[in-house]
């Protein structure tokens, strides 16, 4: 019998774990895979390619959506189609405040719906907005694990680099962050029911403070204290998960 397939993600219908991490890069998918038991890979198309194994005992998908809200919409709305219940996006990002570090972890409370998809849905008024219990769950990961981290509202914006036009600048509201996609799985887990939150390890400077490519320092996000900084934010996530399977059953 051919599995039944959803269309954009070719995921299959039925068959993954409730509780989901969620990432950009289908490569750090298999690498987030790799710290699972039993991992097996369930579908690779474009951009989302799809894995489910184990983290102490809690059955858990890993997926990617790549670069982009629009994109990665499709992934979240098709995930819930799926079964899947609960999401946590486990990102890359700019640091907005000069205390956060390159390294730092960065628990998103909410999110600026400012990435490029979410408008055509709703109006702008809706918020975009972490399920507490997620939140406090990647806290609790986080000191659990003796990681940097911070908590604070992120801004999501579609555009990484500036061009022609000027871009409307966030600096000085007390944002902690910018990245690319997590209002997108905030609105989305909030019109399907679903517990959702982020957690974003900083590589850099927000995208408006790149220089050129030629000139010394500049955005470089493939360093040893970010790649560092990854490899804490998975075990966080993955421990939020479970951390969030647990108190489902208290």
């Amino acid at each position: 019998m051919t599995q039944d397939l959803l269309p954009v993600t070719r995921i299959p219908r039925a068959g993954l774990p409730p509780h989901a991490l969620v990432v950009g890069d289908p490569e750090r998918v298999a690498t987030v895979a790799a710290l699972l038991d039993g991992a097996e890979e369930m579908s690779y198309h474009r951009e989302y390619r799809v894995f489910r194994g184990s983290w102490k005992g809690l059955a858990v998908t890993v997926a990617s959506h790549g670069v982009g809200a629009p994109g990665a919409v499709l992934l979240f709305q098709e995930l819930a189609e799926a079964g899947v219940r609960t999401v946590l996006r486990f990102g890359t990002a700019g640091a907005m405040r000069p205390e956060i570090s390159d390294g730092d972890l960065v628990i998103a409370e909410a999110a600026v719906r400012d990435d490029g998809v979410t408008h055509q849905l709703l109006p702008p008024e809706y918020p975009a907005v972490s399920s507490p219990e997620a939140v406090l769950a990647l806290q609790r990961a986080a000191r659990e694990a003796g990681a940097r981290h911070h908590r604070g509202l992120v801004w999501t914006r579609a555009a990484f680099q500036p061009g022609l036009l000027p871009l409307f600048s966030y600096d000085g509201a007390g944002l902690a962050a910018i990245e690319m996609e997590l209002s997108a799985l905030l609105v989305t887990a909030s019109l399907r029911g679903l517990v959702a939150g982020g957690v974003l390890v900083i590589d850099g400077a927000n995208a408006d403070e790149l220089v050129d490519e030629d000139t010394t320092g500049g955005y470089n996000p493939h360093r040893d204290v970010v790649a560092a900084g990854v490899e804490r934010g998975a075990l966080v996530s993955l421990e939020a998960l479970r951390l969030l399977a647990e108190g489902e059953q208290a």
